[in-house]
C-alpha cells in the first residue's frame, strides 16, 4: 500500500527501521538528460538520512581502468582498496559504482539459469555492509534480473504527455520479460509550475492504458523535485517496493569469471 498521507508516512517510518537484511531497489533509466538522475540522488540520499547505507550499481557507466567497478568486483581478482566499500558504507557519502558490463554479464547468468534470484545472490557478499543496493539501469538490462521478482521498479517521467509515452514502452517491456509491475512518478522539475489537474490526467490515462492492454495495475505518483516531503514520500515507497537479496550464494561459475574481459580482470 502506498504510504499517500502524514500518518502513513510515520507509520511506514516506524515499520521500515533498518534491519539487516539487504534490500534491492531498482531504478529505470532514462535516455535523455532531464532531471531524474538528480532525483534519484537525492531519494539516495534520503534513505541514507534514514539510515539505509546505499550503494547504486549505474547500468549506465561502463567500467574502465581509471574507473573499476562490479565487473572488477565479480572477478576473480578485484582492484586494490576494493575492500574500502565495507567502509565506505559507514561513511555520510554516497557511493555509485559503475556497473554496465557486470550487470551485463549477471542479465547473462539470469537468462540462462532461467530467474534473476540466483544471479543477483552474487551481490550479496558484495555489498553486504550496506542496507541497500540500488541498480540503475534500461529496462533491457534490468528485466531478466527481475524475473519473479516481487520488487517493483521505479520509472521516472515528466509530467507531460510524451513522458508518459515512454513511461508505457517500459512498463510493457517489464511486463511481458519480467512479469512485473512498476511504480511511476512524474517529477516536476525546480522552476516548474506544477500542473496537477492535468498530471492527474495524464496518469491516469497510463494507468487505465496499463490496465487495458496489459493487464497489470500501477501506482503513479507526482513528485515536486523542490519539495521535500514529495522525495521524503517517494523514498518510503521505494522501501514498501523494495525486494530481498538472499544471502545464500550459488557457487560462481569459473567460464562466468571468464566471460569478463581482460579489462575487468587487469585490477
Amino acid at each position: 500500500m502506498l504510504l499517500d498521507t502524514a500518518m502513513h508516512q510515520a507509520m511506514g517510518l516506524h515499520s521500515l527501521t533498518p534491519q539487516s537484511d539487504l534490500r534491492l531497489l531498482a531504478v529505470l533509466s532514462q535516455p535523455d538528460g532531464g532531471p531524474w538522475l538528480e532525483m534519484l540522488w537525492q531519494l539516495c540520499a534520503h534513505l541514507q538520512r534514514l539510515g539505509y547505507p546505499v550503494v547504486v550499481l549505474d547500468g549506465t557507466a561502463r567500467e574502465e581502468p581509471h574507473a573499476p567497478g562490479l565487473a572488477q568486483l565479480l572477478g576473480p581478482a578485484p582492484w586494490p582498496g576494493a575492500g574500502a566499500l565495507d567502509t565506505a558504507a559507514a561513511g555520510a557519502s554516497l557511493a555509485v559504482l559503475p556497473a554496465a558490463r557486470g550487470l551485463a554479464w549477471l542479465a547473462e547468468q539470469a537468462q540462462a539459469e532461467g530467474e534473476g534470484a540466483a544471479a543477483l545472490r552474487r551481490l550479496h557478499p558484495l555489498f553486504r555492509a550496506y542496507a541497500l543496493v540500488v541498480l540503475h539501469a534500461p529496462p533491457e538490462r534490468l528485466a531478466p534480473l527481475l524475473h519473479g521478482s516481487a520488487s517493483m521498479p521505479l520509472i521516472m517521467t515528466g509530467p507531460g504527455t510524451q513522458g508518459m509515452v515512454r513511461s508505457y514502452r517500459q512498463l510493457k517491456h517489464m511486463a511481458l520479460h519480467a512479469g512485473v509491475r512498476c511504480t511511476v512518478a512524474a517529477i516536476v522539475p525546480p522552476g516548474v509550475a506544477p500542473q496537477p489537474q492535468q498530471t492527474a490526467q495524464t496518469l491516469a490515462t497510463l494507468q487505465r492504458s496499463a490496465h487495458k492492454h496489459l493487464g497489470l495495475p500501477i501506482h503513479t505518483t507526482t513528485v515536486t523535485a523542490a519539495r521535500a516531503q514529495d522525495i521524503q514520500r517517494l523514498a518510503l515507497q521505494l522501501l514498501e517496493n523494495a525486494g530481498t537479496l538472499d544471502a545464500a550464494l550459488p557457487l560462481l561459475p569459473a567460464q562466468g569469471c571468464a566471460a569478463l574481459s581482460p579489462l575487468d580482470r587487469s585490477h
